[in-house]
């Protein structure tokens, strides 16, 4: 639509009255202008206004508190810096380093900038052109950290009569106040702040890629790529592996159909109880040659899972021994990550692959134990799977 637009307006004898050649090229380049959707869900946009809010206000009050009425106590670059943190708390220019340092260096450099160069309409340019050099050789950019350098050379009076104060107060107690608001609010909404810059790439250790990583692409695929782009990404690669990872796994499903918990999960399940000792739970282990047991109450309800690491202990020789005085209360997993009936095998791969899963139990509606999926039956699930898409081979032996 914006492009036959363009077209119209541009061909149009009240326009212009020749014709342009690269009239492709240039519709091209103007498409560039068309702002792009932004694909956060309406809950993130509304919690990234009212943390903005919040922070921004709560880093307004402490500093009013530490500084009184000296001006300034509250610089305007906050206000950019509380649009990444609140908004976009996984990009990388809106890590605790990232603020942090690329406030503090841009404050020392606009000061520095201010004593050096009599004429702030040259000083402002430099100032923020050193900033960025620096920011990326300490690996700390932050956009808003521009505007700090500008604010330390054209801030009037206010500001420059501050000198180097100016870094400690305000620039790094407003940092410091707005970050500790932005921790507090991404945390309690469980938002992975701060972001982590690499996770482990194996679990146990060694060398070798996790088992979903060892076919398609490889981070050296995408490391390269990206340095083949030759632009800035605001973005976290390994946020980019697990985006892509997640993709390949939605195509997957939509190319060979859905299997569900509900079509392999065992549900004729061996259980424990809260109240049972370790000698007991290890006993039907050992019966049903099991290596984890879902522990249930009396209504059913998940409360822990107990594996057979958590019944033995490692003393100094090394040999395991069974434990014996605690209950299994004492020594199950409460915090178990479950699946439910309706959940496709393919969501389930990058649990048991990469993050190192072995039993998964599957709940209802009311966290009723229903079923248990584990390795074993995701393997036979993707193998009967392939067998499927192979189909018979032709010529074989009846």
């Amino acid at each position: 639509m914006w492009r036959r637009m363009l077209h119209v307006v541009l061909y149009s004898p009240a326009f212009l009255p020749f014709e342009i050649p690269s009239m492709n090229v240039l519709l091209s380049w103007l498409q560039g202008f068309i702002p792009t959707p932004l694909l956060a869900a309406r809950r993130e946009r509304v919690l990234a206004c009212l943390g903005a809010c919040a922070g921004l206000l709560f880093t307004e009050w402490l500093s009013k508190a530490a500084f009184g009425e000296i001006n300034p106590w509250f610089i305007a670059p906050m206000g950019a810096s509380a649009v990444l943190l609140f908004a976009a708390p996984a990009s990388p220019l809106a890590q605790p380093w990232s603020i942090i340092g690329g406030n503090l260096l841009s404050a020392f450099i606009g000061v520095s900038c201010a004593k050096a160069i009599p004429d702030p309409a040259l000083a402002a340019p430099v100032a923020a052109s050193l900033t960025i050099a620096g920011m990326f050789a300490l690996r700390c950019l932050h956009p808003p950290s521009g505007a700090v350098a500008l604010t330390a050379v054209l801030g009037g009076t206010a500001v420059t009569s501050l000198g180097y104060q100016f870094i400690i107060s305000p620039v790094a107690v407003n940092s410091g106040f707005l970050l500790l608001s932005a921790l507090l609010f991404n945390n309690l909404l469980r938002h992975r702040y701060p972001h982590p810059a690499h996770h482990a790439r194996n679990r146990h250790g060694t060398t070798d890629l996790p088992p979903i990583e060892r076919l398609g692409f490889t981070r050296a695929d995408l490391d390269a790529a990206v340095k083949a782009y030759d632009e800035l990404l605001d973005v976290n690669e390994d946020d980019l592996e697990d985006i892509f990872r997640d993709a390949e796994l939605r195509a997957y499903s939509r190319r060979s159909g859905e299997i569900r918990c509900e079509d392999i999960m065992s549900r004729d399940l061996v259980i424990a109880r809260p109240e049972m000792t370790p000698g007991e739970v290890w006993k039907l282990l050992e019966r049903h040659s099991l290596h984890a047991l879902p522990v249930v109450n009396n209504s059913n309800a998940l409360v822990g899972i107990v594996t057979l690491r958590d019944l033995v202990t490692e003393p100094a020789s090394g040999r395991p021994i069974p434990r014996v005085s605690e209950t299994v209360r004492d020594l199950m997993t409460v915090r178990v990550l479950t699946a439910k009936p309706e959940h496709t095998a393919v969501e389930l791969v990058p649990l048991f692959s990469k993050d190192g899963f072995h039993h998964l139990p599957v709940l209802d509606e009311r966290r009723r134990l229903v079923g248990m999926v584990t390795q074993s039956d995701m393997v036979a699930a993707l193998y009967r799977r392939k067998l499927g898409e192979i189909g018979p081979v032709s010529g074989a032996a009846q």
